[in-house]
């Protein structure tokens, strides 16, 4: 009898043991299941860290984009017939009536885009950059991130222009030049300078301009490419052998009668942090040799940067809308917009 007894109390006890531990079993394979899953499904565990990539970042917020309703481009009705569209290289020129903005926002958003945008204003110029930075904040580059960068030997004049969301103003002291030549072809040497020390850890692309001027309507992320250049308002209708190249064989940046596609400016440039530290730096050197050899380019920087982008193809050129002297050239009817005009001045006065 005792025997059966413990028997029977053994098996109770067994049987309350299994009882009680068949819940906790079940928990931890719950659990461990979970896990399991995760790991398989991308789903975090309770205790693990996820960690996204950039490729995988890219391909969540492409499945996230919501439709976009646009007008179908037609292969067989080009945009513009009146203007050339295409360089031979296979380049872009902009002009209004070629792009979507809405969807070249979204594309350049999607890449978490910040510009950077340079301008000098050295000595009696400082006095065109409140103009500057007020029509810069309600036309360049709206809705996107925006770093000002502004070269001056007055950091005290600098006004205090309010700026919208993701935009600031950063001020760079430097030495200012008996002549106006000098200060302008220095322009080259501060850029690639500071390009290589802070714009590459701080903006994807450089857009570098003239401070004597005043935006007027949209520009936008349509003007940005790996290198872009503008077509000169006073040349883009003229044969390659009216331009006012350097012509002689002494400067470095001398191009000859027979070569030339464009005449760009020199008030507006850019492109990537990258592409912008090559130019401006080749620039640069060119007219160290110059000076060396006791020659001046006829038209400084602007000399150097047409030799440069004649033998680096820009990836993007910007139509003369881009860049415009109203007072000097009316606005003919093939300008569709004027985006970014001069400001009237006395160049004797401001320049001595």
């Amino acid at each position: 009898m005792p025997d059966m007894l413990r028997t029977v109390v053994g098996k109770q006890k067994c049987s309350s043991f299994y009882s009680g531990i068949f819940p906790v079993i079940i928990v931890i394979l719950v659990f461990f299941s979970y896990g399991f899953l995760s790991h398989f499904l991308g789903s975090p565990g309770p205790s693990e860290t996820c960690v996204v990539t950039a490729g995988e970042r890219d391909a969540r917020e492409v499945v996230t984009l919501s439709r976009m309703i646009y007008t179908q481009p037609k292969v067989l009705t080009p945009a513009r017939s009146d203007v050339l569209i295409l360089t031979p290289w296979l380049a872009p020129i902009v002009w209004e009536g070629t792009f979507n903005i809405d969807i070249l926002n979204e594309q350049f958003r999607l890449r978490n885009t910040t510009i950077g945008l340079t301008v000098f204003a050295i000595k009696k110029y400082v006095v065109f950059l409140k103009l500057f930075l007020e029509t810069a904040e309600q036309h360049f580059m709206v809705g996107h991130r925006v770093n000002y960068y502004v070269f001056t030997d007055r950091p005290a004049d600098v006004p205090q222009v309010p700026l919208g969301a993701g935009r600031r103003l950063a001020v760079l002291t430097v030495r200012n030049y008996t002549r106006w030549q000098d200060v302008s072809m220095h322009r080259m040497e501060m850029i690639s300078r500071f390009s290589e020390l802070r714009f590459q850890h701080e903006v994807d692309y450089l857009v570098c301009t003239d401070v004597d001027m005043k935006f007027r309507d949209h520009v936008g992320v349509e003007i940005l490419s790996e290198l872009f250049g503008t077509l000169h308002p006073g040349f883009y209708r003229g044969n390659r052998e009216a331009f006012t190249y350097e012509r002689r064989p002494q400067s470095q940046a001398f191009i000859p009668k027979d070569e030339g596609d464009f005449y760009y400016l020199g008030g507006l440039f850019g492109g990537s942090v990258a592409e912008v530290l090559q130019l401006t730096k080749s620039c640069h050197e060119a007219m160290v040799v110059d000076q060396a050899n006791g020659i001046e380019a006829v038209w400084h920087d602007e000399s150097h940067l047409n030799k440069y982008l004649l033998y680096h193809k820009p990836t993007k050129v910007l139509s003369p809308e881009y860049l415009w002297d109203q007072q000097l050239l009316g606005w003919p009817p093939i300008m569709k917009k004027l985006r970014y005009m001069a400001v009237p001045k006395n160049h004797k006065a401001i320049r001595n």
